[in-house]
């Protein structure tokens, strides 16, 4: 699969987590910046959409018990989770965000 128009840039507030349908995968992305990260929107830990969840200083919170995921590697960085989540390719062209659901970076 190629990469989908997701969203404008201008979509997203900085640090503040949005939920997409991606093709068939449920995803969050976080602007920050210019830059824009696009992670699984579930947490590993507790099937809880991370959408829902803030974004802290150690990344990507669950709302529920407070597992943190790295916005680039989707690796934990706090527990209870120990598993990562995936993360996918963003790409920006001009106003439009795009996402590559069909594989994730982090494999």
């Amino acid at each position: 699969m190629t990469a989908v128009r997701v969203c404008s840039l201008t979509d997203l507030k900085d640090d503040v987590p949005a939920g997409f349908e991606v093709g068939e995968v449920q995803m969050v992305l976080v602007r920050q910046g210019e830059h824009v990260y696009a992670l699984a929107d579930v947490c590993s830990h507790a099937e809880i959409a991370l959408s829902e969840g803030e974004v802290t200083r150690k990344g990507l919170e669950c709302w529920l018990h407070g597992s943190c995921f790295d916005l680039a590697t989707g690796e934990p960085s706090s527990p209870p989770a120990s598993e990562p989540v995936d993360t996918y390719a963003v790409t920006i062209d001009g106003d439009d965000v795009y996402v590559d659901p069909a594989t994730p970076t982090n494999r």
